[in-house]
């Protein structure tokens, strides 16, 4: 085989992904960027999702190429059947599978990883209901099944081991890249505010993500109740849809007493042109892996406040390119934004420093080259 990722049969390395689906996300969209690095340079990206197929499907280098399991609650015995049917079809050379509901289906589907090799990813700290016996044991047993495990930061990677998950050193960190070019600053960044709605002298602290619970944006509102005296222009825009908490979140900003200070914008395809109206973005959660949305805001030249979690503190140095704190509480990040938000000079240094650090670092090509190197080292065990 090839580095240009010929396999033994003189065509292209075909790898399957398998997803919940391909709704918006942060594990969907890395799995959409590495797919379009790789596919037609030298590998074929196949992907199943589980329970049905989510916008990002159309972002895939070929959407034709995305089907649906149609799992049902609980274990689909026919989503297993549906997955090893569509492993014979395309004649994956590798299964992909990201975080451990799709993994229990990769290893039924290829019996344990015995009729095709296994690459499995993990892309966020492990929630409590991961650290059950029972859950910590499954993946214990099935990671032996993979051929490479991976977990999107060395953060994540620790993380794992220090839960007894990589007894043998045997899981890689391939860090997340972002497109520089569509990822970039303002031109005028009063004006990208105005192109959204605020006002040119708004101080704009955005939050982008699933409404999920484990996004902490109800921090972020309650943090913004507490300013909202001190800092009269200070504004949420909240880039996002989707998730368990959705209706409850839409609800909490609509009934904020500040509420027509909070822009909420839904599901967006234009990511860059909110990052561009930012003065900050917001990051409270306490579980990230590697937040696709912390390095496109940086690419974009916009500081972030983050949680001292996981992957945030691998890409933002608290001295120079953005901010680290303990944010448990909605005072502790109320006062972090006193402060930060008090220096627009300051901020505008760490942005630019931000950026620099995601052109130097976490480039898309780097990406593609750690994603290649790990489907090769797969197949050529």
């Amino acid at each position: 085989m090839s580095d240009a990722g010929q396999s033994h049969h003189g065509r292209p390395l075909r790898v399957l992904h398998v997803l919940d689906s391909l709704a918006p996300g942060g594990l969907e969209n890395g799995v959409v960027n590495t797919a379009r690095r790789l596919h037609d340079r030298g590998f074929e990206i196949n992907a199943a999702c589980l329970r049905f197929r989510g916008d990002f499907a159309e972002r895939m280098p070929d959407p034709a190429k995305v089907v649906v399991l149609g799992k049902t609650a609980g274990f689909s015995l026919s989503a297993v059947r549906r997955l090893r049917a569509h492993l014979l079809v395309t004649g994956a050379d590798l299964l992909h599978s990201h975080n451990l509901g799709t993994l229990i289906y990769a290893v039924a589907a290829s019996l344990g990883g015995r009729t095709i090799p296994i690459v499995h990813g993990e892309h966020g700290q492990l929630q409590p209901q991961d650290l059950t016996p029972k859950r910590l044991l499954q993946r214990r047993i099935l990671f032996r099944l993979c051929r490479r495990i991976h977990a999107v930061s060395t953060g994540l990677r620790d993380h794992l081991r220090g839960h007894g998950l990589d007894p043998a050193g045997r899981i890689l960190a391939t860090p997340n890249g972002v497109d520089s070019d569509r990822f970039s600053p303002a031109a005028d960044t009063a004006a990208a505010k105005v192109a959204l709605g605020f006002g040119p002298e708004d101080l704009v602290v955005g939050i982008v993500g699933r409404l999920v619970a484990l996004k902490r944006h109800r921090l972020l509102f309650d943090a913004l109740g507490r300013l909202a005296g001190e800092l009269p222009n200070l504004r949420l825009l909240v880039v996002g849809d989707g998730g368990a908490e959705r209706d409850e979140l839409v609800a909490a900003m609509r009934a904020h007493p500040q509420a027509e200070r909070i822009l909420w914008t839904g599901h967006r395809n234009d990511l860059e042109t909110c990052y561009r109206a930012m003065d900050l973005l917001a990051a409270p959660s306490e579980i990230e892996g590697l937040s696709n949305a912390v390095l496109e805001a940086m690419a974009c030249a916009v500081p972030v406040l983050a949680h001292a979690a996981c992957g945030n503190a691998e890409v933002i140095d608290r001295e120079s390119n953005g901010y680290l704190a303990e944010l448990h509480e909605s005072a502790d990040l109320a006062a972090e934004l006193r402060t930060v938000l008090g220096d627009r000079a300051e901020l505008r240094r760490r942005g630019a420093a931000a950026r620099q650090c995601v052109l130097e670092r976490y480039s898309m090509a780097a990406m593609e080259a750690c994603y290649r190197q790990l489907y090769l080292g797969a197949v050529r065990r």
